[in-house]
């Protein structure tokens, strides 16, 4: 029986298909018309931006000579041809800059149009903006053209995140000017233009040389693209960069509305165009948001759009919004950072005219009308969307009117009529009504929320009963005469308001200026410690006897709450608030205290250090500033005398070196006494030191000796006798050495260091496996003294976090599978086992690597499954092994107790003696069912001994990967 008919076989009905073979990048060299079939696929695999990347990846890859040194790629036929494919993929995209920056980074496509200037004959070492397009061939000039209206889309839109970027738009910002040049000059031009197709590329790549190169520079060769194709594009790209301008030349706005203007006016006569790439509804947003900004938008195009309602309004400093405008803007989602900006503007216009002598009393109270409706808005969606609710909605409630509870019923009315609400955003409604009723202190208001209609549509008549109780009982304590609590901003300096109030109004508050006010009321209305008055108010022990030493007792207590509220901002990730409370601390104190100054110091310095790790646990990649990496360096190596310091500060200071691959520095710049006087260092050195030494070409077992050494010392514990008080001995553990006091958040912090996966091996946690086993010591020599337990507990600590940074590393998953298997865990651990299977065959379409499920591996499978009642399952992994487990196999299926579908999995079997052996079973036992489902099986022709060996193992293959993808449904 033939391979191809042994493909069929496993085609046929009654087997599962198959999924197709992605086709590799090699194959395109091989076969001319096969990048062309590839791309016409429905859904090709590889996609065409993979290919481009594959394809340039091995053409730029460097070479070795023969003294091993690194030479930079080699101009040959094969890398040619390469950078070819990768062109005439580009061409049959159109050159669409949208589709290619959407696919390939900002370096590939850089290294994509730097390929089409040098095959578009673009004269090398010269300017573009030097060069005459008119008189270029047709393709050169395209290319210009296309290169640099990339140029100008990949700047950034400020310089703020251009700090953040690579090298590349930095050197393209440089040289904007000469680009936006060079495309204002294309705009003179009045003649059709030609870009490069597949076909001028294939002449191009011809080793004839005469033809092929004057038909590819002809003036009619490649795609054609009219002037007005070119210049509609250009305009619009031209816009863009002009918009970005806007920021620090207002008159840029100017010239970006006149690209725009005539992009819409040649859009309108181009009609469709195969050659114009560009968002219309991008361009609408443009030329609005032009006109709005250069003061151009007519009466009538100033309530066309919601964004034109609101800035008609704010500019015309007309306040009176009415429900329907203010709810339908708010509740927009696209409109969600400008309603907010607006509501800000809109509060400190109202401060403004508070102070003000001349202000117009019924101008204030139309701002202040618009800053309630807004408020309320911006919280009625966020509630929508299952978010917080913000502090200045709770200070709206604190002297609510009937009008405004009013306006609040029918903001949530109307935003589930417009928004078609699903149960979650039901759900979160009435969530919302609950904590409307129970923040509302008038009783008769709770009973105009509690007997609306919404009201009575979302909550349960269960729980509307048990909140209105509720309210009834709180009302009895509360004086409904007494004046509402103030808003935080309305209450002056000399505001007659009790004691209580205040203090409320101090836990509340996270503006440092009103912190200071309320404190200097309170202080003068009584001596006592206010910085009580919150038992959640905390700051670090180290600090405590420093703060309190402070003589004046105002100081005092303004110095610990803002510290306190602003380590609390840093719990819950508000960092912005944090960094404001910080400076006013950092301010005040650096005016009498050398100490507590260098101590705030310390604090921002984590605060930013938290703040950027936070970022990069969202998916941000971009590193460190220089300036946070220096400071950080200077918290390592600063040494004042008497100072409190934070653990935790320099725990994570080293993680964060560590984490940021600042190996050079903790290998090679750091101190030597440094290294020695702090065990964090000395640490975080030896983990760079090992870190830097595995990708070499022999693994360094001395650092990593000594770092073994470290850790064995850190989960060491030795024991002594000591009498006891009733006269009997007793033991006392304590740690071998100073780096034993260490937590453990320095050794778990850093997960990109690849040392960390492998750190413990069998000796400590018995037959748990991991990489890089060889750089470690082969044993211990005082195995009794080691902590057993805490190490086990770090490991599962450790690869746990670190599988929540990289889920799909194969070797962590083969570890985390280890820990749970001698446990005693065999569900989770085969569960662990069939993921690293998983992840390094695509879900098992390919074969999986033999180094992933070597023998121990497979055999360990093995027993989860024997330990599970699945004897079956343990008979067909027995067939996986590199020699067959007949003896297992054959033990397993004489169980009878077996839990899992048994003869279901017969199918998978493609040893014909272990399905004889069943036969037999089935035959002495009477069970003639599952006696024919065994013969069946072995009837299969593919599974006739008779056949060549390489139909066997198609047969084999097959069923391993139908096993194991059905064991991932079983187990996940």
């Amino acid at each position: 029986m033939s391979a191809e008919a042994a493909e069929r076989v496993s085609a046929a009905p009654g087997g599962r298909p198959s999924s197709p073979v992605q086709t590799s990048w090699f194959e395109f060299l091989l076969d001319g018309s096969l990048l062309e079939t590839h791309l016409h696929k429905a859904s090709p695999d590889p996609t065409a931006a993979q290919l481009i990347v594959q394809f340039l990846e091995q053409a730029s890859k460097p070479s070795l000579n023969e003294q091993n040194q690194v030479q930079p790629p080699v101009d040959n036929r094969r890398n040619r041809t390469l950078k070819l494919l990768a062109l005439k993929i580009a061409a049959h995209m159109r050159w669409d800059l949208d589709l290619l920056e959407k696919g390939l980074s900002i370096p590939v496509l850089n290294m994509l149009l730097n390929e089409l200037l040098c095959v578009s004959k673009v004269p090398p070492g010269v300017k573009h903006v030097d060069l005459d397009l008119s008189t270029l061939p047709p393709t050169t000039a395209m290319a210009v053209l296309i290169y640099n209206r990339w140029a100008i889309r990949t700047i950034p839109s400020n310089d703020v995140l251009l700090l953040f970027c690579l090298w590349l738009p930095w050197q393209l910002k440089e040289q904007s000017a000469d680009s936006i040049s060079v495309l204002e000059g294309a705009l003179r031009l009045h003649k059709d233009f030609y870009v490069h197709n597949v076909r001028t590329l294939d002449l191009l790549g011809a080793d004839a040389a005469g033809t092929a190169n004057g038909e590819t520079e002809a003036s009619t060769a490649g795609l054609r693209i009219s002037a007005h194709e070119l210049h509609c594009q250009v305009r619009y790209d031209l816009g863009g960069i002009y918009f970005q301008q806007g920021c620090t030349d207002q008159g840029a706005y100017g010239k970006a509305m006149e690209h725009f203007r005539l992009t819409r006016d040649l859009l309108q006569k181009l009609g469709s165009s195969l050659h114009v790439h560009l968002d219309e509804k991008r361009l609408a947003g443009y030329w609005n948001a032009c006109r709005a900004l250069t003061g151009t938008l007519g009466p009538a195009d100033a309530t066309a759009t919601p964004y034109g309602q609101i800035n008609s309004l704010i500019r015309t400093h007309n306040h009176q919004v009415g429900t329907r405008c203010c709810s339908d803007i708010t509740m927009a989602t696209n409109f969600l950072t400008f309603t907010r900006h607006v509501l800000i503007d809109a509060t400190t216009a109202k401060q403004l005219l508070t102070v003000s002598v001349a202000c117009c009393a019924s101008r204030e109270r139309g701002l202040d009308d618009v800053c309630q409706q807004l408020c309320v808005c911006n919280a009625v969606r966020d509630a929508l969307q299952g978010e917080g609710l913000s502090v200045r909605f709770h200070q709206l409630l604190l002297k609510p009117s009937k009008r405004l509870v009013d306006f609040i019923l029918e903001v949530c009315t109307r935003s589930l009529e417009k928004d078609r609400p699903s149960e979650t955003s039901r759900q979160n409604m009435a969530n919302f009504m609950k904590t409307l009723c129970e923040s509302l202190e008038e009783l008769p208001l709770v009973f105009v929320v509690s007997s609306h209609k919404l009201f009575m549509e979302l909550l349960r008549e269960e729980e509307r009963k048990v909140l209105v109780e509720q309210m009834r009982k709180r009302s009895a304590t509360i004086n409904l005469s007494a004046k509402p609590l103030p808003s935080f901003y309305d209450i002056p300096a000399s505001a007659s308001v009790s004691i209580g109030q205040l203090e409320q109004q101090l836990i509340l508050s996270l503006e440092p200026r009103r912190v200071r006010q309320i404190l200097i009321e309170v202080h003068g209305m009584a001596q006592r410690h206010f910085w009580r008055i919150n038992s959640k108010w905390e700051v670090p022990p180290d600090y405590i006897n420093v703060i309190l030493g402070i003589k004046d007792p105002l100081t005092k207590d303004l110095v610990y709450i803002l510290m306190a509220k602003g380590l609390h901002c840093i719990t819950i990730k508000d960092f912005g608030h944090a960094r404001q409370l910080f400076s006013a601390c950092l301010e005040l104190v650096t005016e009498f205290s050398p100490r507590l100054r260098q101590v705030m110091l310390n604090e921002m310095l984590l605060l930013e250090v938290r703040a950027h790790e936070t970022l990069a646990a969202d998916g941000c990649r971009d590193r460190p500033s220089s300036d946070l990496v220096s400071r950080v360096r200077g918290y390592l190596e600063m040494r004042i005398h008497d100072l409190p310091l934070r653990q935790v500060v320099g725990e994570e200071c080293v993680a964060f070196m560590l984490n940021w691959r600042e190996n050079d520095y903790l290998t090679l710049q750091v101190p030597p006494p440094l290294v020695q006087s702090n065990p964090y260092i000395k640490l975080g050195q030896l983990l760079a030191s090992t870190c830097k030494e595995l990708p070499g070409p022999k693994e360094s077992r001395r650092t990593a000796k000594e770092l073994w050494e470290v850790v064995v010392q850190i989960c060491s514990m030795s024991t002594q006798h000591k009498r006891n008080n009733d006269g009997r001995m007793g033991l006392i553990k304590h740690r071998e050495s100073s780096m034993g006091i260490m937590q453990r958040s320095v050794v778990c912090f850093s997960p990109e260091n690849v040392c960390l996966s492998s750190r413990f091996k069998d000796d400590i946690v018995n037959e748990v496996t991991a990489e890089h086993l060889t750089i470690w010591p082969s044993s211990i020599l005082n195995m009794q003294a080691v902590d057993v337990e805490a190490v086990a507990v770090t490991v599962k600590e450790l690869v746990s976090y670190a599988l929540t940074l990289n889920p799909n590393n194969q070797s962590w998953l083969i570890t985390q599978a280890d820990i749970y298997f001698v446990t005693s865990q065999y569900s989770a651990a085969l569960h662990f086992y069939l993921q690293a299977g998983v992840v390094c065959s695509d879900f098992f379409t390919r074969p999986v690597p033999p180094e992933v499920y070597n023998d121990q591996v497979l055999k360990r499978m093995i027993k989860c499954c024997s330990m599970m009642n699945c004897h079956t399952q343990v008979a067909v992994l027995c067939q996986f092994l590199r020699e067959t487990d007949y003896m297992t196999a054959f033990k397993a299926l004489q169980e009878q107790n077996g839990h899992d579908a048994m003869d279901s999995f017969y199918d998978y079997i493609w040893d014909v003696t272990i399905l004889e052996y069943l036969t037999h079973i089935h035959h002495k036992r009477g069970e003639s069912e599952k006696r024919q489902i065994a013969i069946k099986a072995i009837g299969q022709a593919e599974l006739n001994t008779s056949n060549p060996e390489e139909v066997l193992q198609l047969a084999a293959q097959k069923r391993k990967k139908r096993f194991l993808q059905a064991m991932a449904k079983l187990y996940f």
